[in-house]
C-alpha cells in the first residue's frame, strides 16, 4: 500500500498546479492584509494591539481557531494519532471546556479591568511590579520554545519535503522564507490585520483539512475499517526492544480518550491535569486572551468563543484519523520501527510519526490539490506566527519596555516621567518580533533533536512542567479576593522551581530510540520521576503545591484593601465604585497637574532638557526614517492611553460596569450555543472513553 508521488519539475514533488494555487493563495492573502492594515488605527497603542476593541464576533471566534491550530498541529496532532491513536484528541476536547470559561468567566473580568495584557491585569490585581515582568518573561520563553520555534519547525518540514529537497539547509530557507511572511503581515498592519488573515487563512484550514480527511478515510474504506486495521498496521521490519518485545506496536486501547498509564496519557492526568493546562492556556495565555478583548462588546466575546469551541470538534476528523490513516496505508514510513530505517525514511532515529499528514498530501492528493494543502499548511504556520508575534511584542512593549525605560529615564534624568510615545512603543513593539524570530530559529536544532519523536507530546511536554504555577496565581486573582501580592509571588517562585526541575530533568537525559540496543541513560532517580510519572499528572502537582504556598503566604501577611479590587476579581466585575490604585506608579498616572506640581513636566529643569533632546532628535534624517519603516501615524508627542482616556475615574468606572451588560435576546442565543456545545462535548467523551 506504499505509494510515490512521482517528482515534478526540478525534482520537486509539486507540479506546475501546485504552484499556481500556492501563488494564488500568496497574492489573497496578500490583498487582505493590505486592505485590513489601511483599515487599522496603527498609530495608536489601542488600534495597533487591540485592534480598537471593534471587532465582531466571527473574524474574533476565527482568529481564536486559526491562533491556535498552527502547522504544529497539523504534523503533531496528526503524527500522535499515527502513534497512538484518538488520544491525543483530549486536548482539543479539552479546549471546548477552557474556551467557554474564558468567554463567561475572565473575559468579563479583564474587560471590566480594562487591560491590554495579561501581566498587566496581574500587576493591577497584586500591585508591585516583580510578578508582572516575571510572567511577561517567562511568557516570551514560552512562545519561543513552543510556539514558534515548534511551527517554523513544522512548517519549513512540509515546505522541504514537498520540495523533496532532505538537506538541512532546505530546511532554514524554508523557516527564512516563513518568518518574513509573517513578520511583514505582524510589523505592518498590527492585530487587526492579523484577526482578518486569520479569518480567511480559517477558511482555508477547514476546507483544506476536511478535502484530506475525507480522501484520506475514503482511502483505507471507510470510518469501520480505519477502526479495524489500524491495530495491524506495523512496518515490515522492526527493531526488538530492551524488554524482548517488538518496536512499534499499536497500543491496545487506541480508540480510547481515557486511558491506563502504561501506553501513555492516563485518565488521571488527562483529566484533572488537562484541567489546569487548559485553563491557563485559553484563559490567561496573552495570545488566546487578546483575541477576545479586541471584542465590540461582551455578547460579541462570548460569541467568538463559541464559535471557536465548535471548531473545536474537527481536530479528530482532520486531524488525528487521518494520521492514523496514514500509518495504515504507509505502515513502513509512518510506522517504521527501526532505528536504521526510521533514519533513511525521514532522517529520524526516533520515528516517523511527524511524517503521517505530509504523506498524505504528497501521495493521497492530485496536483493542484496538493498545493491547496501546502497552501493550507502556510496558512496554519502564519495564522499562528502572526498571532503570536503581535501578543509578544505587545507583552514586550506595555510590559517591559516601558518599566525598562521609566527606570533609564529616571536613573539618567532624561525627561520628568519616562512615558515613551505611542509611535516610540509601535516601533518597539516592532522590532520585538524580530529579536524573538532569530532567537526561535536557533533553538529549531533542540526540537529536531528532542528524546521524543512527537512534536505534539514535545510542546505538551514544556507547558505542562512550567505553565501551572501561572494558572494559579490567574484563577486565585479572579476569584479569591484575599490573595495578595506576597502570597501569589511565592505561590508562582515555589511552582516554577519545581516546573524548572522537571524540566531540566525531561531534556537533559537522551532517551536511546527503541530498538538502538543502547542503555538508558537516566538515573535511577529520573526514571521514576520522569518515565514513570507523567508530565499531566505532574501538571496536577505542580499546580496544587503553587495554591498552597500561596494560600499560606497570603493568609500570613495583610491583606489587599477591599476598594483596590473593583471590578478586578469575578465577584466585583459589575461594581462602578472608583478603584484605588496598589502601585504608585499607577497612582502618579492619575495625579492632577493642577493641585500637584511635582506632576506637571514644566516645573523640573530636566524635563526642558530632554523635551529639548526629543525634539533634536526628531528632525535628524535617521529618525524620520526609522519611522517610515516601523512607526504609526500617531501624534509623536503623545504618550500611551487608557482605552478611555477622556473619561475620570468615576466615568471610567461606571463604563466599564456597563460594558459587561448584554440584550437580553443575544444573551439567550449564546448561553444556549454554550450549553449545546458543552452538551456535545460530554458525549463525545462517553462515546470515545
Amino acid at each position: 500500500m506504499e505509494g510515490v508521488v512521482g517528482e515534478g519539475v526540478g525534482g520537486s514533488r509539486l507540479s506546475w498546479p501546485d504552484l499556481v494555487v500556492i501563488c494564488a493563495y500568496f497574492i489573497l492573502v496578500l490583498a487582505v492584509g493590505v486592505w485590513s492594515s489601511r483599515r487599522s488605527q496603527q498609530g495608536s497603542l489601542s488600534g495597533y494591539f487591540l485592534a480598537s476593541r471593534n471587532m465582531h464576533w466571527i473574524p474574533v471566534g476565527a482568529s481564536l481557531f486559526a491562533s491556535n491550530i498552527g502547522s504544529g498541529h497539523f504534523i503533531g496532532l496528526a503524527g500522535a494519532g499515527a502513534a497512538s491513536g484518538v488520544a491525543a484528541h483530549g486536548y482539543e476536547q479539552a479546549a471546548i471546556y477552557g474556551l467557554l470559561l474564558l468567554g463567561w468567566i475572565f473575559v468579563p473580568v479583564y474587560m471590566s479591568a480594562g487591560v491590554y495584557t495579561m501581566p498587566e491585569y496581574i500587576s493591577l490585581r497584586y500591585g508591585g511590579q516583580r510578578i508582572r515582568v516575571y510572567l511577561s518573561c517567562l511568557s516570551l520563553a514560552l512562545y519561543i520554545f513552543t510556539k514558534i520555534a515548534a511551527d517554523l519547525y513544522a512548517g519549513a518540514l512540509f515546505i522541504q519535503l514537498s520540495l523533496n529537497q532532505p538537506g538541512e539547509e532546505w530546511l532554514y530557507v524554508s523557516v527564512v522564507v516563513l518568518v518574513v511572511v509573517a513578520g511583514v503581515f505582524t510589523i505592518i498592519g498590527g492585530l487587526t490585520t492579523v484577526v482578518y488573515t486569520d479569518l480567511i487563512q480559517m477558511v482555508l484550514m477547514v476546507a483544506g483539512a476536511l478535502v484530506l480527511g475525507v480522501l484520506s478515510i475514503q482511502a483505507v474504506g471507510g470510518y469501520s475499517t480505519l477502526v479495524d486495521d489500524y491495530q495491524y498496521a506495523t512496518a515490515t521490519v522492526r527493531a526488538v526492544a530492551s524488554d524482548g518485545s517488538l518496536c512499534g506496536e499499536p497500543p491496545p486501547d487506541y480508540m480510547n480518550l481515557l486511558r491506563s498509564g502504561e501506553y501513555g496519557y492516563p485518565w488521571f492526568g488527562m483529566t484533572f491535569g488537562m484541567s489546569i493546562l487548559q485553563v491557563w492556556y485559553w484563559c490567561t495565555d496573552q495570545v488566546i486572551v487578546q483575541r477576545t478583548l479586541a471584542s465590540r462588546s461582551m455578547v460579541h466575546g462570548k460569541a467568538g468563543t463559541v464559535m471557536a469551541a465548535y471548531l473545536k470538534y474537527l481536530p479528530l476528523w482532520v486531524m488525528v484519523f487521518p494520521g492514523m490513516a496514514a500509518r495504515i496505508l504507509y505502515p513502513d514510513r509512518v510506522g517504521c520501527a527501526d532505528p536504521e530505517q526510521c533514519k533513511a525514511v525521514c532522517g529520524s532515529e526516533r520515528g516517523c510519526s511527524n511524517s503521517a499528514y505530509i504523506e498524505l498530501v504528497l501521495n493521497l492528493l492530485p496536483a493542484g490539490l496538493r498545493g491547496m494543502m501546502l497552501a493550507v499548511m502556510m496558512a496554519a504556520v502564519l495564522s499562528s506566527l502572526t498571532s503570536v508575534f503581535n501578543s509578544a511584542s505587545t507583552i514586550f512593549t506595555i510590559d517591559i519596555w516601558k518599566l525598562v525605560r521609566r527606570r533609564l529615564v529616571h536613573r539618567f534624568g532624561r525627561g520628568a516621567a519616562g512615558e515613551p510615545s505611542e509611535r516610540e512603543m509601535i516601533v518597539v513593539g516592532r522590532m520585538a518580533v524580530f529579536v524573538l524570530v532569530v532567537i526561535s530559529v536557533v533553538w529549531i536544532p533542540v526540537i529536531r533533536n528532542s528524546a521524543n519523536s512527537e512534536l505534539f507530546d514535545y510542546m505538551n511536554t514544556i507547558v505542562s512542567t512550567l505553565c501551572p504555577p501561572i494558572g494559579a496565581i490567574f484563577v486565585m486573582a479572579v476569584f479569591f479576593p484575599r490573595m495578595n501580592e506576597p502570597g501569589a509571588f511565592w505561590g508562582l517562585a515555589v511552582g516554577t522551581v519545581l516546573g524548572v526541575c522537571r524540566f531540566t530533568m525531561e531534556f537533559a537525559f537522551t532517551v536511546p530510540p527503541c530498538g538502538s540496543g543502547e542503555p538508558d541513560p537516566r538515573p535511577y532517580l529520573v526514571k521514576k520521576l520522569v518515565g514513570d510519572f507523567h508530565y499531566m499528572n505532574f501538571c496536577l502537582l505542580c499546580f496544587f503545591v503553587s495554591v498552597a504556598v500561596a494560600l499560606c503566604v497570603a493568609l500570613l501577611t495583610p491583606p489587599i484593601p477591599s476598594d483596590s479590587l473593583y471590578r478586578l476579581t469575578f465577584w466585583s466585575r459589575r461594581d462602578d465604585r472608583v478603584r484605588q490604585p496598589l502601585s504608585r506608579q499607577k497612582a502618579d498616572r492619575h495625579r492632577d497637574p493642577e493641585n500637584d506640581p511635582g506632576s506637571d513636566p514644566s516645573s523640573d529643569p530636566a524635563a526642558d532638557t530632554g523635551s529639548k533632546r526629543t525634539e533634536d532628535a526628531e528632525e535628524r534624517w535617521w529618525m524620520r526614517m526609522v519611522e517610515r519603516l516601523c512607526g504609526g501615524r500617531g501624534d509623536p508627542s503623545s504618550t500611551p492611553q487608557d482605552p478611555h482616556p477622556h473619561l475620570s475615574g468615576e466615568e471610567e468606572a461606571q463604563r466599564a460596569a456597563r460594558f459587561l451588560k448584554e440584550p437580553p435576546f443575544w444573551r439567550n442565543v449564546v448561553n444556549v450555543n454554550a450549553v449545546i456545545c458543552l452538551t456535545l462535548s460530554t458525549f463525545v467523551y462517553g462515546f470515545y472513553s
